[in-house]
């Protein structure tokens, strides 16, 4: 299919009569929303790979919640917006997480003190949100900061941290892995920081299913409110923050006050279960009920609009 024109693949998908066309990449790399351009289906979809609006025409509706785009942004938006209820993000309940962790040393981690945590993509890793992470670091005595390898960003970042007075050891840089081994290395650390002002997505969603909690801040557009979907929905809306001063001051409250922390993660394992985030079941309905509405609407002759999913029962 990757090697068909985006014509012939247009093409390809009047021929099945396809009724929705879902766009899981959008403006994102190697996308292909030239497809799209072309109309093939009666009903498009902008979904999960992108988050924001595509702008576009030809793209009808685009999935979300009430807090990745609250109604206020709509405006903003050139699809009409379908809200899911809990959260809009999909999550296999039968994701597997390796049984063995490893241990510190073979993660490269001291064999003491407080473990901060971001697994994120390092461009997201901006000056202001570096200036906090230090600051946690030089107020937690013995702490460490573990990031995901990237060899020309662990340089710059390195400086970066003994530009601020932090030794640049104090940085641990987490080599690629399998994706179960690396679930399972979450439990190593003790809190994931999330970025600002683009957030963690997946990467949150890794942390949350490993029992890492997430302490996050509330953005102003769809890339930096994921978080706080996720965490809604994974029911510890207590980790949301408002403000980076708040982000910063829970962030520190949780690494000086081990028996709250303590408590969160035992929520989260107690809960994991029944969390709607990890309700597969639940989410499939949701998505089903949107895109037959999508399809209702369309056979009624009716141009898309804005409307909202009723919550499923929990599987």
């Amino acid at each position: 299919m990757s090697e068909q024109s985006e014509a012939e693949i247009a093409a390809l998908l009047r021929q099945l009569e396809i009724d929705i066309a879902i766009d899981l990449k959008a403006l994102t790399h190697h996308h292909r929303c030239g497809i799209f351009a072309l109309r093939p289906a009666p009903v498009q979809v902008n979904y999960l790979g992108y988050p924001g609006t595509m702008g576009a025409d030809y793209i009808d509706y685009i999935l979300a919640d009430e807090t990745v785009i609250p109604p206020e942004h709509r405006p903003h938006y050139s699809e009409a917006v379908v809200y899911l209820p809990d959260t809009y993000q999909c999550n296999d309940s039968k994701r597997p997480i390796a049984e063995r962790t490893p241990t510190r040393a073979e993660a490269f981690l001291p064999q003491s003190g407080f473990v901060f945590c971001c697994f994120n993509a390092s461009f997201k890793i901006t000056p202001e949100i570096f200036d906090i992470w230090m600051r946690l670091l030089r107020e937690t005595p013995g702490s460490v900061l573990w990031l995901l390898e990237n060899s020309e960003a662990a340089r710059n970042l390195k400086r970066e941290a003994q530009a601020r007075g932090v030794a640049p050891e104090r940085l641990v840089f987490a080599p690629r892995m399998k994706a179960a081994e690396h679930l399972a290395r979450h439990r190593l650390a003790d809190l994931f920081l999330d970025t600002l002002p683009y957030g963690a997505h997946t990467t949150a969603s890794d942390a949350l299913w490993s029992g890492l909690p997430v302490v996050t801040c509330l953005g102003t557009t769809f890339a930096g409110r994921v978080g706080a979907s996720l965490l809604r929905a994974a029911g510890l809306p207590e980790l949301v923050t408002g403000s980076p001063e708040a982000y910063e001051a829970l962030a520190l409250k949780l690494a000086r006050e081990p028996a709250t922390l303590a408590r969160i993660k035992a929520k989260l394992a107690q809960d994991r279960g029944t969390l709607a985030l990890f309700d597969t079941r639940r989410m499939t309905r949701n998505l089903e009920a949107a895109y037959h509405e999508m399809w209702e609407r369309r056979q009624r002759g009716e141009a898309p609009a804005h409307f909202t999913v009723a919550r499923a029962n929990p599987s």
